[in-house]
């Protein structure tokens, strides 16, 4: 086990560069989007995947990484690491999404390139889904002044009804998220993505083990914002590691059962 952290730090810090980070600005609570982490055992086919849809793959270490403008996409399928026992629909995060300037037409270059790409709800036109084939579930949207070809948009978690409320505030209090509203869901946003609760008609299970195993945020000070953390009832799952080049990470999960990665980099664009 310490053979394997030893590992992923060492991937991690290699990571933490400036050829990596493509993180927006922090928030006041020092807080921006990082890095989704899928649990893979079709790297290769979940790469050349992300790279159609314009994402930039990058290998700083043993990680393979697909950057998009606000969020990085960890590709990793660890020593001893189990395979994941399902995708993200019945998980706390039904799906991810991105946006993009005309859906039709990346549509259609990506189908160009081989992707299965699923038309929009309801005959809309401003909306598409991708489905990797281990079952992350991601949506895409449209918005024609987007002057880059794609980025990231939002997190999508799937409660119950009556935890909405309590899950708004909760990113809002520890995140600096601030709330508001996309559509008719209950939103909160932090620089880089949006943070979007809707209504689940069944129970959800948290992430862990399962494709999309977590979600990463980049802070400013891990050590900080952790005390913080812990005084406001908030346990660390792992303690905070440190590398000697400054680079910090440690784990949490939010009360409704969302793994989160917490990195402090010592290089962030």
């Amino acid at each position: 086990m310490k053979a394997f952290v030893s590992i992923l730090l060492l991937q991690w810090s290699l990571a933490a560069g400036p050829t990596f980070a493509q993180a927006y600005p922090p928030n006041e609570a020092g807080v921006t989007m990082g890095h989704w982490h899928l649990n893979s055992q079709q790297v290769e086919a979940n790469k050349k995947l992300f790279v159609a849809l314009g994402g930039t793959a990058i290998k700083p270490g043993d990680f393979e990484i697909v950057r998009f403008p606000g969020v990085a996409v960890f590709l990793h399928q660890g020593p001893g690491t189990p395979p994941p026992t399902g995708g993200t629909e019945g998980t706390v995060i039904n799906h991810v999404g991105f946006i993009v300037p005309n859906v039709a037409e990346a549509v259609a270059k990506w189908k160009a390139a081989g992707v299965a790409v699923a038309p929009g709800n309801e005959g809309r036109t401003d909306q598409a889904w991708i489905m990797t084939g281990e079952g992350l579930k991601v949506e895409i949207l449209e918005d024609k002044s987007q002057t880059i070809p794609i980025q990231n948009h939002h997190v999508h978690f799937y409660v119950a009804e009556s935890v909405i409320p309590e899950m708004q505030a909760w990113y809002a209090k520890h995140f600096g998220a601030k709330p508001g509203k996309r559509g008719r869901n209950q939103a909160a946003d932090v620089p880089g993505a949006n943070l979007t609760f809707t209504k689940s008609d069944k129970p959800t299970i948290p992430t862990r083990g399962r494709h999309l195993d977590h979600v990463g945020f980049d802070v400013k000070d891990l050590v900080a914002f952790a005390k913080k953390l812990e005084a406001a009832g908030v346990p660390l799952e792992r303690q905070i590691v440190a590398r000697p080049d400054g680079s910090k990470l440690a784990f949490i999960k939010d009360p409704w059962g969302t793994r989160i990665e917490l990195n402090e980099r010592s290089k962030p664009l």
